[in-house]
């Protein structure tokens, strides 16, 4: 899940001001980590605990209230009473990597995913981007190669992902709807030779940066083992006492490679 993590903040100061080019630092001064990341880590306090995702997120985000959620995401996080709000928005699909990695077989991931987003993202898009990326995950890091995973991915969720990252950058805008934020970020990772190429392919789309590298990199991490030793440092550098300690023990229990749960 780092390199979900890690995703977001290479793709946080690009947000604001898009490019269209591989070729930026990865890292700036001013990078940092938003609500991608916070969100992420409340799944997977909610995986590590047993416990239901909407409490994990609710106690996780409040205390995070300027990492960037949307309008409708903030106005929901603080309510007395809070409802889901039929979004399609790309936040389903943002936070959702733990879940590709921590179970077991695609049933689980798709219930899950499901599960993750629908108590804000009750849209039908919502809830399917949120299991498309969910189930990238899953099946990159069980050891399917790219074109299983197009394949799979294409026709159990209708997106178009035989584009390339040049095609799509020409034409593409900012865009924060799953249904055309989802298939962009799959794209990205398909497209790459690396991790870091990867999330340099998201970044570069001129887009929703920090989302789109986040769920790049998600898939990206599964794919590859891991993420680079110094991407990860410096991560590390940006993160909360609290946000790390979550992810440290959450790759304790579901590292690449060890058994998920049942």
């Amino acid at each position: 899940m780092i390199g979900a993590i890690a995703g977001d903040i290479i793709g946080s100061i690009y947000e604001s001001r898009p490019i269209r080019t591989k070729s930026f630092p990865l890292f700036d001064p001013r990078s940092r980590f938003t609500d991608d990341t916070v969100l992420t880590c409340a799944v997977a306090s909610a995986i590590l605990a047993a416990r239901p995702y909407q409490e994990a997120v609710r106690e996780i985000g409040r205390r995070y209230p300027h990492a960037g959620y949307g309008g409708s995401f903030i106005h929901w996080l603080f309510s007395e009473n809070p409802r889901p709000y039929n979004s399609y928005g790309n936040g389903a699909a943002m936070r959702v990597s733990p879940i590709g990695l921590a179970f077991g077989t695609e049933a689980e991931v798709l219930q899950e995913a499901r599960k993750s987003a629908e108590f804000t993202h009750n849209h039908p898009e919502g809830i399917k981007g949120a299991q498309a990326a969910a189930l990238a995950v899953f099946l990159a890091r069980s050891g399917h190669d790219k074109e299983t995973i197009r394949r799979r991915i294409a026709e159990r969720f209708d997106y178009d992902l035989g584009r390339t990252v040049d095609g799509i950058r020409r034409t593409y805008g900012f865009e924060i709807s799953c249904q055309k934020a989802v298939p962009e970020a799959i794209v990205a990772f398909l497209d790459s030779e690396s991790y870091e190429d990867a999330v340099r392919n998201a970044v570069s789309l001129g887009g929703d940066s920090d989302t789109l590298a986040c769920i790049t990199g998600g898939i990206a991490e599964a794919f590859y083992g891991g993420v680079p030793g110094p991407i990860e440092e410096r991560v590390r550098r940006c993160l909360t006492r609290e946000l790390l300690s979550i992810v440290e023990v959450f790759r304790r229990r579901y590292a690449l490679g060890q058994d998920r749960t049942d």
